[in-house]
């Protein structure tokens, strides 16, 4: 069984929802970080947290929560880069803090993937749309992103291309990668039966 770590996207900015933090807000009477824990907690072996604020409240549900060392907020990479740095396991599990309805096997077939075709990371995709902030990579490609960044590469999926490359179809899971990004977004989460 290989083992593997995760980590939780929840530095943002979440400037669509009026600059709450958003892995905090609840859902059905549990922040919304704690349904992708709920989640994650079964597939992997590790969780980290990536936050930059409200970081006592992230440190109190249990887990190391790792902030940004970027001083300029740029974006998800400067997570990614902190969680290939940390984590114990030679395989990162990326996913974001605001996505409740995680596949249960997302984890296993991102790996299945990866050894199938000998690629350094598999990024989910569902209906023909890709989701570069889902996805699982060997620990060992932190040197390409931190020459990435160095050179003021911020696009995600620019610098997962650059890799041996492979995406996942979870079109299966229709819901399964809805990013909540806006308080309406939530609301209408809300009013759905638990899955």
């Amino acid at each position: 069984m290989v083992k593997m770590t995760a980590l939780i996207l929840a530095g943002g900015l979440a400037t669509r929802m009026n600059g709450v933090d958003k892995g905090l807000m609840p859902l059905q009477h549990k922040p919304l970080i704690q349904h992708v824990i709920d989640r994650l907690k079964t597939q992997v072996d590790e969780i980290i947290i990536n936050a930059n604020r409200a970081i006592t409240k992230y440190q109190a549900l249990g887990y190391t929560v790792l902030q940004d060392y970027h001083h300029d907020f740029i974006g998800p990479l400067a997570g990614f880069s902190l969680g290939l740095g940390h984590a114990q396991y030679d395989y990162l599990l990326i996913v974001p803090c605001d996505s409740p309805l995680l596949p249960p096997n997302l984890a296993e077939r991102l790996l299945a993937a990866i050894i199938e075709h000998d690629a350094e990371i598999a990024v989910a995709m569902s209906t023909g749309v890709t989701h570069p902030v889902f996805c699982l990579c060997k620990k060992n490609v932190l040197p390409t992103l931190s020459a990435y960044l160095e050179n003021g590469g911020r696009r995600v999926s620019t610098w997962q291309k650059s890799l041996k490359y492979i995406e996942v179809d979870f079109s299966d899971y229709e819901d399964a990668f809805i990013n909540l990004n806006t308080l309406e977004d939530l609301a209408k989460l809300e009013l759905r039966p638990q899955q």
